[in-house]
């Protein structure tokens, strides 16, 4: 302590120093607070920008040319999570002949397997149509019936889903565009197949598809 100072001035000095450090102190705590509230802000920010973005071109990539049904179609195929579950890749697939009667028509989509191991397909196909250049047709394939049994398919052996439609003039609604390929994404899987067709056409917004069972009808 100086030896100028009185001990009453000391006290003063002595309490407007802590007066100071108080005073910054509570600045510091302050700046904190308001610094730690921004930034989660801006993170979440930057999160939800990125999000929209990827989302976005997501959405763009899985759309541009098909007109986005091909993602609806495969949401709209069985979920079938066998291990031994038959795959795009260890397939053939085939429209066969039409059978028309009672002014409904239905096509036997047909598949094959062309692996050498023994696979399950169970449920229902995610199917489109698509015109010649991929641009989407109409609008995904609706279920029919029940979800069937699991079909066994030995290397070679075939299983078929049947595709309904009706006849031009039933219901007012008119035809969507001839057909030139369908789509299908077997049941549980997540890469489409395709199949060329010539004539298929839908009336009447009417389009279904049923589940998968033994044999090809076509």
């Amino acid at each position: 302590m100086s030896p100028h100072l009185t001990p009453r001035h000391a006290r003063h000095a002595a309490a407007a120093v802590l007066a100071a450090v108080a005073a910054v102190a509570l600045t510091a705590c302050q700046e904190g607070k308001t610094t730690g509230a921004g930034n989660p802000s801006a993170a979440a920010s930057r999160s939800a920008g990125s999000g929209d973005t990827s989302g976005g071109s997501g959405t763009a990539g899985s759309s541009q040319g098909t007109g986005g049904q091909p993602t609806a179609a495969r949401s709209a195929a069985s979920a079938d999570n066998s291990s031994d579950r038959c795959t795009a890749a260890s397939m053939r697939m085939r429209l066969g002949a039409p059978d028309a009667g009672a002014g409904n028509i239905r096509y036997p989509l047909i598949f094959t397997n062309s692996g050498k191991q023994t696979c399950t397909l169970r449920g229902f196909p995610g199917v489109s149509l698509m015109a010649r250049d991929a641009q989407a047709i109409g609008k995904p394939a609706t279920r029919e019936q029940g979800a069937g049994q699991a079909v066994r398919l030995a290397p070679g052996a075939s299983a078929h889903a049947v595709l309904h439609t009706i006849n031009e003039g039933l219901k007012g609604s008119g035809c969507w565009k001839s057909a030139d390929l369908v789509q299908a994404y077997p049941p549980g899987s997540k890469e489409a197949m395709t199949a060329r067709t010539s004539g298929l056409r839908v009336c009447g917004d009417e389009f279904s598809v049923t589940a998968v069972t033994p044999g090809a009808s076509g």
